[in-house]
Parts: structure tokens; sequence; C-alpha cells
């Protein structure tokens, strides 16, 4: 499959105001890449534009949930960037919480950030990728979207469904020249977990505990994440692990898919237990 060339015309990236986003659109800037930047924040998204002065880059604030929003922002950029080749996906927060102490409308509302919003832009940009002589979407999922753990089950569920999407959808445009990858990142310094909501039935000093314990386990800076992100990206893969954690899960899921979670629990005890105070 031809290679991407992203310098000189425009990436597309959500959730491009912080972390990995962030990271892609340093990186990418530095290339000569154009670019699109969506994000809820405005003000985080206003400095990162700053920070890449110089760059053609527009910035549009939008919240993903919102169908109609995504829409209109898909024609504002394709108005603005005649040439769209690429579409990264990094918009999406974490929810920690068991069933029973999470509400429906809290695991409705990380489905709509995590899966809705992935799908509504990838399906309002895709007649301007299919445009272009060669174009791709790197849609980023997870290490949990390949091994469920307990205590993360809207999060889990939501990017088990963003990898089917992203498969499903590869199989859609094949023979196109769209073609479609999903990222699957694990252990990555971004503080989305630190910064991710947790049911409101968590004592929030229990579940400060659990977002630093799981934080404490990942090794990975966003600025290595990134350039794999971009790589995988510029080659059109269709599947990517990233992070050395991502590597040991994906081989241990298929070595003992009905078993794994006998091995993560131990490690992952403390980053799950939402029901003991700290003493």
């Amino acid at each position: 499959m031809k290679h991407l060339h992203l310098a000189g015309s425009t990436t597309v990236i959500t959730g491009a105001a912080s972390g990995m986003g962030a990271a892609i659109a340093r990186l990418l800037a530095a290339e000569g890449a154009h670019l699109a930047l969506l994000d809820h924040n405005t003000t985080a998204l206003a400095e990162i534009a700053a920070e890449l002065a110089g760059t053609t880059v527009t910035t549009h604030v939008v919240d993903l949930r919102d169908d109609d929003a995504v829409f209109a922002t898909a024609a504002e950029i394709t108005a603005a960037h005649p040439r769209i080749n690429a579409l990264i996906t990094c918009a999406g927060s974490s929810m920690l919480g068991n069933l029973d102490q999470l509400t429906m409308e809290e695991m409705r509302w990380l489905t709509d950030v995590n899966l809705w919003g992935t799908v509504s832009i990838t399906k309002a940009l895709l007649p301007a990728l299919r445009n272009a002589p060669a174009a791709h979407i790197t849609h980023l999922a997870s290490v949990y979207a390949l091994a469920s753990p307990a205590g993360r089950i809207p999060y889990a569920m939501s990017k088990f469904a963003v990898r089917a999407f992203s498969e499903a959808l590869r199989h859609e445009l094949e023979g196109t020249s769209v073609s479609v990858g999903a990222v699957y990142p694990a252990g990555v310094r971004t503080g989305i977990i630190l910064h991710g909501r947790y049911a409101a039935a968590i004592d929030p000093a229990v579940a400060a505990r659990a977002a630093e314990a799981q934080a404490a386990m990942y090794h990975t800076e966003p600025a290595d994440a990134a350039a794999r992100i971009v790589q995988a990206t510029k080659r059109r893969r269709s599947r990517t692990m990233v992070g050395r954690e991502a590597r040991l899960i994906d081989l241990l899921v298929r070595v003992a898919p009905s078993a794994y979670w006998r091995v993560m629990r131990g490690p992952l005890r403390e980053a799950i237990d939402t029901t003991t105070p700290i003493s």
C-alpha cells in the first residue's frame, strides 16, 4: 500500500489540545503538515495553536457528542483545507467504577465521548478523505480494547466498540483510496486517568488513590507514543501497539483468551479497588 506524505496536506486531529493529540500536532507541524485541530477546551486549544505559530493550522472548538456541531465543524474544515488526507482521533476520557456504582447516565456519557464522537467525526469527514488520492484514518483505541479489566466497564466497552468500528470500516473501504487503522496505547503518561471521571458513588479519595496507582504503572512518554502513531498513519497500518504493556497484553490475550485476568488482576489490584477508603 502506498505510504502517505503528510507534509503540505492536512491532518485532522481530535482531542488536540492536550495529551497525545497535542504531541501528534507538534510532531506533524515540525514535519510541515497542515493541521485542523479539534477540542472542547477553548483555552488549551488556543495555547497549542499559538505554540505552533508558523504552521498552517485552524482550530475548531466542538463537543464531539453533538452530531450537528460535528458535521458543521467538518464543513468548516473542508472549506479551509482543500487537501485532507489523514484523520487521527485522539479525543476521549476515562471512567472509574464498578457496575453497581455507575449510573446509566455516567456510562452513556463516556460512550458518547469515546465511541460516538469517533464515529461522527469519521462519518462527517469521510467524503473529504475519499477525495484524496490516498488517505488514512487512525483511531485511538486502547489496550483495554484487547483486554477488559474490572472497574473499567464503560471504558472497555467504548474502546472495544472503537476497535470494532475501525475494523468494520476498514473492510467497507477495502479497495478504495481510504485505509483505516486502530492504535492500541498502554501506559502512556498523558494524565487521562488522573483527569478522568469516576462514578459519583465513589469516595473521591478512593478514586484518586486508584487513579494514582494506575498512573504509576505508565512508562511511555506522549512524544514517543505520538511518533509511533504518526508512523502508523504514514504507513497506513491497520493495527499498532504503543507501549511495552500493550505488546505484553496483546500476547497474553492471544495465549490465554479466557484466563488473562488471572495474570492482570494482581498488578492492577490497587488501580481497580474503588471500595476501600484511605486510612
